[in-house]
């Protein structure tokens, strides 16, 4: 595919759009950009593209398509909006960065999605390559932008791509050379419109792989489990309930691998420093990958063993009077949050909400287990949640407006050995540009409190 002399319209000014307009420009071709908000909210993203020649339209939601040849769309944006119809319509096509990025440069890709556990196993998977000795860039979901990267990549340098449902709804040609899907539960629900659409953008990761390829997939997951009858590519199965004939399993306090024939140690459960069960899934994936890589096994241990977690993932962040906080900002949505409550022992004081995206709690709450000692909630969420808390009889539920209170109403209430946990169920958006931003929040407040307390004694 040559994009030189092209005009692209890039919708959207966040990181992928900038990371786009820097390598398409790179790639000599002409440059529009489209965004709804105005030039004083996206000044530092200007800023940054200050020496390359671009058309700017801010602050519309549409424009003239007539001289546009290709739409290059930030992955967030719905397709429903008015200019990606209009586009439709006159046959324009609309592709996200991880498609273009793989229509331009022939890399070998890893591609990692599922609702919850992208992110770490992403990540745990670039450090194993990485400690392997091979060149390994972490993108797509995560990072700086991939066109960018790829743009300045050699040939033999692998790329792998936390992909999510919203970067793979406008690909179509797009074929990783090993892909998994690490589980699924309904989320996002006010992007795609059902549980049904949002399904269907994540099996086109695996839509366009063949014989010579390898899907990772998650066999304790129902759902993921029978998507084998859909791939044509070599499966791989992980299981943390039964031992397989042929895949990844736990036996005798080991992860396991079979090839069929015979039975090989990877780890010990005693040997992994991140918890819970969901992280374990999230190593099995990362084996997996690895193991279709044919990285050697002994060197996949060492990594595992080392690895401490990613930040805003059940991240431990002090202990302060015997009390411990945890910051799982990354919990987006019910399930994960689910994941990182079945992780810790109780009393736990649970600081919840945040962005409404038509998610239903009831589920949510029947996850408590009696292990909340309190719920403390922020954000569009908050009422809903309080709600189907008090279904379910839950007592000491607090509505507070912001991080530094909820920080605050947490160590008022937190007894000898509590766990105060952020694990919002809910998007950031509305309070926060992203759920690192409010993970940070969160920390920050943490911090303050720690060294309010320390004033108090000096």
């Amino acid at each position: 595919m040559n994009i030189e002399n092209k005009n692209i319209l890039i919708l959207g000014l966040g990181v992928s759009g900038v990371a786009s307009a820097k390598a398409l420009n790179k790639l000599k071709a002409n440059i529009t950009i489209n965004d709804s908000k105005a030039k004083e909210e996206l000044e530092k993203h200007i800023e940054e593209l200050n020496n390359i020649d671009i058309r700017y339209c801010l602050g519309v939601n549409n424009i003239n398509l007539d001289n546009i040849d290709l739409i290059v769309k930030s992955p967030g944006i719905k397709n429903s909006v008015p200019i990606i119809q209009d586009a439709i319509k006159k046959d324009i096509e609309v592709i996200t960065d991880i498609e273009l990025g793989y229509r331009l440069f022939k890399n070998k890709i890893i591609a990692i999605t599922g609702t919850n556990g992208k992110t770490t196993a992403t990540t745990l998977v670039g450090r194993i390559f990485k400690d392997a000795g091979i060149n390994a860039h972490i993108s797509g979901n995560i990072g700086i932008g991939i066109l960018w990267e790829l743009v300045n990549s050699k040939k033999e340098d692998i790329f792998i791509i936390e992909a999510s449902s919203f970067q793979l709804e406008n690909t179509y040609d797009f074929k990783p050379n090993i892909s998994t899907i690490i589980n699924l539960k309904s989320d996002h629900l006010d992007w795609h419109g059902n549980y049904e659409n949002y399904k269907n953008a994540k099996m086109k990761i695996f839509k366009n792989q063949d014989e010579n390829d390898f899907t990772i997939l998650n066999y304790d997951d129902l759902e993921v489990r029978e998507l084998e009858k859909q791939i044509k590519s070599k499966t791989v199965f992980f299981s943390g309930r039964e031992k397989l004939k042929n895949g990844i399993f736990i036996d005798c306090n080991n992860i396991v691998y079979s090839d069929g024939f015979k039975n090989i140690n990877i780890i010990k459960l005693d040997d992994i420093k991140i918890p819970g069960k969901h992280n374990i899934e999230n190593i099995m994936t990362a084996i997996g990958i690895a193991l279709a890589f044919d990285i050697d096994i002994n060197s996949i241990r060492k990594t595992i063993s080392e690895f401490e977690g990613v930040e805003h993932r059940l991240e431990f962040v002090d202990e302060i009077e015997n009390v411990r906080y945890y910051n799982d900002s990354k919990g987006t949505n019910i399930a994960a949050s689910i994941q990182a409550i079945k992780s810790l022992d109780g009393p736990i004081i649970l600081i919840a909400g945040g962005y409404d995206k038509n998610s239903t709690y009831d589920e949510f709450i029947e996850a408590f287990d009696g292990k909340i000692s309190a719920l403390i909630l922020l954000g569009q969420t908050a009422s809903k949640i309080k709600k189907s808390a008090e279904k379910y009889d839950i007592k000491n539920i607090y509505i507070v407006n912001n991080m530094k209170e909820a920080v605050n109403k947490a160590y008022s209430l937190a007894g000898y050995k509590s766990n105060v946990l952020l694990s919002p169920a809910s998007a950031s958006w509305g309070m926060y540009n992203n759920y690192a931003e409010r993970g940070d929040d969160f920390k920050n407040r943490v911090k303050n409190l720690r060294r309010n307390l320390n004033d108090q004694k000096s």
